[in-house]
């Protein structure tokens, strides 16, 4: 897959999971689940343990399922050390353009975090394919709304506040995806390996997206 459908996919599936754990031996049983409800857009964050390793076990177990991703990303080391482990996009918290053109570099997808006007058009002329709305529980859906109107050309992924219950809003306020963590990738749910129910909560966000959508 190239990065053209990596980014097709995620604005077809329109949501991005962030799996961020305190340990990583099932993260790979995780992933599966949750894309087996629809969300294929998985992303590891970099604080999880061992997370190079998870990221290398994900991608030689869940190659052709999922579309890989890795989060906390801070820079470019990092960056190029998880695309050589696997990883098929990039995303991180803040805005670092070392890291952008890192991604760029290697072809890969990469999602950099910004929160203000100024933050979000430089992440997006400095290559950002997306641009990471966070924290977006500030603000909500009224501000991405507000931040489409100057800035219609610039895909924005929010974070940070994304439920089921307000993705609709924003989906509809101009979101190009929506990324859920813990709404998504229920810490209960692993705990109790009960993966049913992680594929069950990521069809509804599928769902969620596809209706604000048509809507």
């Amino acid at each position: 897959m190239d990065r053209e459908q990596r980014i097709r996919l995620i604005e077809e599936t329109g949501v991005v999971a962030i799996v961020r754990f305190d340990r990583s031996e099932e993260l790979v049983q995780v992933a599966r689940a949750v894309a087996q409800g629809g969300v294929r857009a998985i992303e590891f964050t970099m604080t999880t343990p061992d997370a190079l390793a998870t990221i290398a076990q994900a991608a030689k177990q869940l190659g052709g399922e999922i579309l890989l991703g890795a989060g906390t990303v801070l820079d470019s080391e990092t960056a190029r050390a998880a695309i050589l482990a696997g990883a098929e996009f990039v995303v991180a918290p803040t805005l670092n353009p070392d890291v952008i053109a890192t991604c760029r570099r290697y072809s890969t997808v990469v999602i950099p975090g910004a929160y203000t006007p100024t933050e979000i058009l430089t992440a997006w002329e400095c290559g950002a394919d997306f641009v990471k709305v966070f924290p977006a529980e500030i603000g909500g859906p009224n501000y991405l709304k507000a931040i489409r109107a100057p800035l219609p050309q610039v895909k924005l992924i929010p974070v940070g506040g994304v439920s089921l219950e307000t993705t609709p809003d924003f989906i509809r306020a101009g979101a190009a995806a929506v990324a859920a963590g813990g709404n998504l990738v229920k810490k209960s749910a692993i705990a109790a390996k009960n993966f049913d129910e992680l594929t069950a909560t990521a069809r509804q966000f599928v769902e969620a997206v596809a209706a604000a959508r048509r809507a």
